[in-house]
């Protein structure tokens, strides 16, 4: 899961009010999907948000494959760097035989390197929400895998799952969850996640990429990018809504803001209203006054020492941490 950036500058934020966003009865009883339910429900509650787990449909995963790739962005080329060079040691800690679960796996171009270096990987299980774009890239992966059985599953990996029983014969069940994706998360959800996969990976352990607290500047010009990319991805959530739920959001209506909360250690990305105005879904009216946002995603940063206490309190065992020079990025060993 990621963050985004547009053309809109920090001052172009403006905090959503306070009173009870405006709304008119639902008139409307129809069935709704997990997408349509909570986007009513985001935009009914103060202040409002819609979950970064929406952004992957299959126009967002191929937004944000296009993010990874800008001269700004620097987590994924500086993760993969990171896999790279230390991928040798990467794998004494994950062993022979393994199994692979990757939560939130996307286009699956990072685990090649991990599985490049592992010692006769059994199984992957790569787990993602986007069901269309996780079995074409999956069928990609096979084909230049032909060894490893490849099992795709679509799912929330944030919510319980059972996994396939082990294979005969597999080494440690291990969980791959590179992008800093933890940083989407709330403190509260983070932990309940990490304690989510200990119980998970238990015998195994979990591989962990997580983005770590730089100057300001760096992290503002990583989510506003020159090109605008990020911005579209933003509001790709809104014509997702309106190609999937009928609902009426005028896109050149809303601005990307992604800016930095220094206190709270974290990229808070939103869509701002550029004017008043009304927006239908699902039978309801819900009215926007010129500023006020929809929060579409945090992302947090870390330190190494937090991330590792963190890990502690969610029943793993911090081992190695890998870094770039610059301190950029962090991969960390947690066993389970």
């Amino acid at each position: 899961m990621r963050n985004p950036t547009s053309s809109s500058s920090l001052s172009s934020f403006v905090a959503s009010k306070a009173s009870k966003p405006e709304r008119s009865p639902a008139t409307s009883a129809a069935p709704q999907s997990e997408f349509g339910r909570e986007v009513q429900a985001g935009l009914a509650r103060t202040p409002r948000s819609i979950s970064p787990k929406f952004f992957y449909d299959v126009a967002g995963s191929q937004l944000f494959d296009r993010i990874c790739d800008l001269p700004e962005y620097y987590p994924t080329r500086t993760e993969l760097r990171i896999l790279g060079e230390c991928a040798g040691e990467i794998a004494e800690q994950v062993g022979p035989d393994a199994e692979i679960v990757e939560f939130g796996a996307g286009s699956l171009t990072k685990v090649r390197l991990l599985l490049d270096a592992l010692e006769s990987p059994k199984r992957y299980l790569p787990i993602d929400i986007s069901g269309e774009h996780l079995e074409a890239a999956a069928q990609r992966l096979k084909a230049d895998y032909p060894s490893l059985v490849v099992q795709p599953i679509a799912a929330d990996y944030t919510m319980p799952l059972v996994l396939p029983a082990p294979l005969a014969g597999a080494g440690r069940r291990v969980g791959f969850f590179p992008g800093s994706t933890i940083g989407n998360f709330e403190p509260d959800e983070a932990l309940a996640f990490l304690q989510l996969a200990a119980r998970m990976l238990r015998g195994g352990g979990l591989l962990i990429g997580v983005d770590l607290v730089k100057e300001p500047g760096r992290l503002h010009a990583a989510y506003n990018d020159a090109q605008g990319v990020t911005a579209e991805f933003n509001l790709n959530l809104l014509r997702r809504a309106n190609a999937e739920l009928d609902a009426d959001f005028d896109l050149d209506g809303f601005a990307h803001s992604a800016f930095y909360n220094a206190p709270c250690r974290r990229i808070e990305m939103h869509l701002v209203s550029r004017r008043a105005q009304r927006v239908s879904l699902n039978g309801e009216t819900f009215g926007f006054a010129e500023g006020e946002t929809i929060h579409t995603e945090y992302s947090h940063k870390f330190t190494v020492e937090g991330l590792r206490a963190l890990a502690v309190r969610a029943g793993f065992r911090p081992g190695a941490v890998w870094t770039d020079p610059e301190k950029l990025f962090s991969v960390h060993w947690l066993a389970a």
